[in-house]
């Protein structure tokens, strides 16, 4: 599954960081979006959602509502199968954007998901 991490970091101590890694554990294609940061660890981060090429099954958010209410379209332009909005990091707006384009969001731990085999 190819998953979309926005709001992704390079600080070990931060639950983006930890998804990453544990997404890329349990085999997905993970492809972290942040403007600002260039690589995580070797692998390559990008400044947007539309920069990625391949299709995402997944987007989860790890950023405050300003932030994805400024990338909303961007996001909901790349029909994702799936939205997940962290703790920390839900937007009713967006939820109910993605819900009428026929997007399934959730408000969820993806973490917890992982480690209870229900991602």
């Amino acid at each position: 599954m190819n998953v979309a991490v926005i709001g992704a970091s390079n600080k070990p101590e931060r639950y983006s960081y930890k998804a990453i890694k544990l997404l890329s554990e349990k085999g997905h294609v993970v492809f972290p979006v942040h403007p600002r940061i260039k690589d995580i660890e070797g692998q390559k981060v990008y400044a947007r959602v539309s920069d990625i090429k391949e299709p995402i099954d997944t987007i989860t958010f790890y950023v405050a509502t300003n932030i994805s209410d400024s990338i909303a379209d961007d996001v909901l332009a790349q029909t994702p199968q799936r939205i997940i909005f962290n703790p920390g990091a839900e937007n009713k707006l967006l939820f109910e954007k993605a819900k009428t384009a026929g997007i399934h969001a959730i408000n969820a731990c993806t973490l917890v998901l992982l480690k209870t085999g229900q991602f």
